[in-house]
């Protein structure tokens, strides 16, 4: 699953041309696909917000009798035609494909943390191709802040395994691999330098070697006047504690913490305008008071999708804006079609009891 998802971004950026639209796209027919199960959700909570007061007031009733409880709620389940699973289910169906999706996503940042890497080796005058780039945002696969740089780090490098190192390298044509070798060669071991180039590459980036020559990369980076413009800090700004902070800022910086703030935002309107979540975090329990978890979850979920996003490259934090609004928007006609739904069968049962109240 992790390569299906992983061709179909792919392919759909070679037709765009751009990852940061690929994204977008890519985010959205994720979205659809899940828009069937989403629909099967809302509309369990939708119900079990509808059910809620009557459970409130067997709450009260048989408080102090928790088998009776259970009981006389079971009842009203069945007599409510409302199965407890069927707001959790149809999304736990779709967790699959979302680990198969953050998988795939992954798998492109790392093997283009490791293009651009092998791209400033290579005296490339555009290591960071158009494609990788979105609109203010100079590295898509870096964090969108003012405290990333707009080329990969040691640690951004370090994060990529072993088999992407080698897939991205195995991708060069000959004369590139010999440049590359050439480059970190004098940190290699000498005796590696005579084998064939297929046969160094499952040398130098096997699970054993592949650390030692990511660091060997970085080095030799670290010397070349493209990079180290790319990294440069600010006067004054490098390493200067915040609170329980420690930050830098880049000459060129990668972006302006937009993305990481939409996010965060997206995150809160989703929350007030979508209404299931609304309901949720505005019940009350037995004793009329508000409920806690309810409350709690409309402030952490913001607050965790800006660390998320603070904490990611720029693409996974494009794909969790777009999948915020496309979910509120989701939210909004799956509700509309539910109303829709309820008014109808308002309508059929008030018919039904007066045609039995005219008998």
């Amino acid at each position: 699953m992790n390569d299906f998802l992983y061709g179909i971004l792919n392919s759909i950026c070679g037709i765009v041309q751009n990852y940061g639209i690929a994204v977008i796209v890519f985010t959205i027919l994720l979205r659809l696909v899940c828009m069937p199960f989403d629909y099967k959700s809302r509309k369990g909570m939708r119900k079990m917000a509808l059910i809620q007061p009557k459970l409130n007031e067997l709450q009260k009733k048989y408080g102090n009798d928790k088998q009776k409880f259970q009981q006389k709620q079971a009842e009203l389940m069945r007599k409510e035609h409302y199965n407890p699973l069927s707001s959790c289910l149809p999304m736990l169906l779709t967790w699959p494909l979302m680990i198969a999706m953050f998988g795939a996503m992954r798998a492109v940042a790392n093997e283009q943390l490791a293009m651009q890497a092998f791209r400033f080796l290579l005296g490339d005058e555009n290591p960071i191709q158009p494609a990788e780039t979105f609109l203010w945002v100079k590295n898509l696969w870096m964090t969108d802040s003012l405290f990333a740089a707009s080329a990969p780090d040691l640690n951004s490098l370090s994060m990529i395994g072993a088999g992407e190192w080698m897939k991205v390298f195995n991708n060069l044509d000959a004369d590139q691999m010999r440049a590359v070798i050439e480059s970190i060669g004098p940190s290699l071991n000498a005796e590696w330098l005579s084998m064939d180039l297929p046969t160094l590459a499952q040398t130098i980036f096997s699970d054993a070697n592949y650390k030692n020559t990511v660091t060997a990369i970085h080095n030799v980076l670290t010397t070349m006047p493209n990079y180290t413009a790319a990294v440069t800090t600010v006067p004054g700004w490098t390493n200067v504690n915040f609170m329980l902070f420690s930050i830098t800022v880049f000459q060129q910086y990668n972006g302006f913490l937009i993305l990481p703030a939409l996010a965060g935002i997206t995150q809160v309107l989703q929350t007030k305008f979508n209404p299931q979540m609304k309901e949720q975090a505005n019940q009350t329990n037995a004793n009329g008071q508000p409920n806690g978890t309810g409350k709690f979850m409309k402030y952490f979920f913001p607050i965790l999708s800006v660390f998320f996003c603070l904490t990611s490259n720029a693409a996974f934090a494009l794909y969790w804006v777009t999948s915020n609004i496309v979910m509120w928007v989701q939210s909004v006609v799956i509700t509309k079609i539910l109303e829709k739904k309820d008014q109808k069968t308002e309508t059929a049962e008030k018919s039904v009891i007066r045609e039995g109240s005219i008998k």
